[in-house]
């Protein structure tokens, strides 16, 4: 059975658009389904050193990696595309986070879905409600 989810992309570094499009094709090739893409955004950094504006944006897809695959393959891309974590919320090439998978609630020492913080942030929560109009956090 497949899954819908959304999955927040981000980059500040390099071709900000060329980044996330790149990650949207490396997605593909592992068996995540792009449904939606929002629009991208251009946002201002939250917290973190001084850095770059971001382009951000949130895209609707399905599935049928579990969630811990499904979260394999995104740092992998992260990873492939030359993400490397030296910094907390520092620059970065891309940032690929899961936000929903399914109506799924899960805490784990690496995984958290819902994702934790996403409700704080107008950067996911704009384009979020752009591609799932009837996302409610009430009801997560």
């Amino acid at each position: 059975m497949s899954n819908i989810v959304y999955l927040g992309l981000g980059s500040n570094l390099g071709d900000r658009r060329k980044n996330i499009d790149q990650a949207l094709q490396l997605l593909t090739r592992q068996r995540v389904t792009p449904l939606v893409l929002s629009s991208v955004l251009e946002t201002v950094p939250q917290g973190g050193p001084p850095q770059g504006l971001y382009l951000n944006a949130v895209l609707k897809a399905e599935t049928l990696l579990s969630p811990e695959r499904l979260l394999e393959v995104v740092l992998g891309i992260e990873a492939d595309l030359g993400r490397v974590r030296t910094e907390k919320n520092g620059p970065r090439v891309i940032d690929i986070d899961i936000l929903l998978y399914s109506d799924l609630v899960l805490e784990t020492p690496l995984l958290t879905i819902p994702h934790p913080r996403m409700l704080e942030r107008d950067f996911v929560m704009c384009p979020l409600r752009e591609v799932f109009p009837d996302f409610s956090p009430e009801t997560r």
